[in-house]
C-alpha cells in the first residue's frame, strides 16, 4: 500500500506581505499543491494524507470548491485530512457542510475517531482542531484497534500549546504510521513510524531548508520513506565575509554572485560577519536591491588599530576605555570594546 503524506499547506496565505515577491508567493502555494495533486494522478497512491492546515484561516466555500474539484481528479485515491489550528473546525466551517467527492474523508471531530479505508486496507485515526489551541496530550495515549490492515495515525501538533508530543507514548500505540503536522520543518520523531512532512512550501523566513512532502510505503508490517523535495522557492541563509579590503561594490558583487549561485528566485536571509574597514559604512538599502533580500543584518566591526587609536586619544576617556578592553577576551566583552569604541569616536567627530 502506498500512500503520500503532506501536512501545513496554508492555501490563502501570502509570505512576506508587503514585499514584491508576496503575490507571486500566494499563487505558488496553490501550484505547489496542484503540483501535489498531479503526482498523486500520476502515481496513484492508494491513500494522500493531509495532517492539517491545509488552509492558512477558515477556508472560503469557493477555496473549497477548487480543491475538491482536484481531488476529484484523484478517484483512485482516498483523501484523509484533519483541520489544524489555523484552519480548525468552527461552528459555521465549511468543512463541515461542503458536499466532497466521494474519495474525499475528513476526520473532523475534536475527538479522536477511525475509518476504515478498503482499497488501502488502512485504519486511519485523526482529530481536528476545534479552536486556535489544543494543551491537550491525549492523542499520545490514543492506541491502534485490534484489528488488520495497516494503522495509521494523523495528528497536528507539537508544541506545549498545540497537542504536546511525548515519543515513548507515540511508540506504544501500536501504529504502523504516524503523519504528523504543524512543525514547518520536516523531521523524524521516530523512525520510519513518526515524521513531520513539514510544510509543503516555505510560509516565513524562519522556514529555512527543504520543503516538500513524504512518499511512503507499507508492506508486511513495514514501512518505507521518502522525502520529496517540491517546493517552488526557499528561504535561503548567506553569510559573507568581510575583510578590511572590501568595498561596498566588491561586496555586492559577492552577494549577488552567491544569489546567482543558489538561485535566484530564492528567498535570501544575508549576514555580514567579519572586519571592516574603520572609515567604511556599508550600504545596508544596496544590498537589499540585489534580488529576493528580506533580511540583512550586519554583524561586522570596525577593523580599528587600538594601540594608534590609545597614543592618539592619550588621557582621553577613549584610551582609558581601550586599554580596560583590549586584552579581554570574552566574545561580549569583546562586543563592548567594540560598540563602545564606535559611540566614544562618533561623540568625538560631533563635538
Amino acid at each position: 500500500m502506498r500512500f503520500f503524506h503532506i501536512a501545513d499547506v496554508h492555501l490563502g496565505a501570502s509570505p512576506d506581505a508587503g514585499f514584491p515577491w508576496s503575490e507571486e508567493r500566494k499563487n505558488e502555494i496553490w501550484d505547489s499543491f496542484c503540483n501535489v495533486i498531479y503526482a498523486v494522478r500520476e502515481e496513484k497512491p492508494e491513500l494522500l494524507l493531509i495532517a492539517g492546515d491545509l488552509f492558512h484561516r477558515q477556508p472560503l466555500l469557493r477555496e473549497l470548491k477548487e480543491v475538491d474539484y482536484l481531488f476529484s481528479t484523484i478517484p483512485q485515491t482516498t483523501v484523509v485530512m484533519i483541520a489544524g489550528n489555523h484552519d480548525y473546525i468552527r461552528r459555521d466551517s465549511y468543512y463541515l457542510k461542503y458536499p466532497w467527492s466521494k474519495n474525499v474523508i475528513g476526520l473532523w471531530k475534536d475527538q479522536v475517531e477511525a475509518v476504515y479505508v478498503p482499497q488501502a486496507d488502512a485504519w486511519v485515526y485523526g482529530r481536528s482542531y476545534h479552536s486556535r489551541e489544543l494543551p491537550d496530550e491525549s492523542i499520545c495515549k490514543t492506541g491502534a484497534l485490534q484489528k488488520p490492515g495497516c494503522h495509521i495515525l494523523l495528528a497536528h501538533g507539537g508544541d506545549e500549546r498545540h497537542m504536546p508530543i511525548q515519543t515513548e507514548q507515540l511508540a506504544a500505540g501500536g501504529f504502523d504510521y504516524i503523519a504528523l503536522g504543524h512543525i514547518h520543518r520536516p523531521q523524524t520523531v521516530i523512525r520510519n513510524m513518526a515524521v513531520f512532512a513539514g510544510a509543503l512550501e516555505p510560509i516565513d523566513r524562519n522556514d529555512i531548508g527543504r520543503h516538500g512532502y513524504i512518499r511512503g510505503n507499507y508492506r508486511d508490517g513495514m514501512v518505507s520513506l521518502e522525502f520529496v523535495p517540491s517546493a517552488m522557492r526557499s528561504y535561503i541563509p548567506l553569510t559573507v565575509t568581510v575583510t578590511p579590503d572590501t568595498a561596498q561594490f566588491s561586496l555586492e558583487e559577492q552577494i549577488s554572485a552567491q544569489i546567482a549561485e543558489e538561485g535566484s528566485d530564492n528567498i535570501f536571509k544575508i549576514e555580514l560577519h567579519g572586519f571592516r574597514d574603520a572609515q567604511m559604512n556599508i550600504d545596508l538599502h544596496r544590498i537589499r536591491e540585489l534580488g529576493n533580500v528580506i533580511d540583512v543584518t550586519d554583524e561586522t566591526q570596525p577593523d580599528y588599530d587600538f594601540d594608534l587609536l590609545e597614543e592618539q586619544y592619550e588621557g582621553s576617556l577613549i584610551a582609558a576605555y581601550i586599554r580596560h578592553f583590549k586584552c579581554c577576551e570574552e566574545p561580549i566583552e569583546r562586543k563592548a570594546l567594540y560598540y563602545g569604541l564606535q559611540a566614544l569616536l562618533a561623540s568625538q567627530k560631533d563635538m
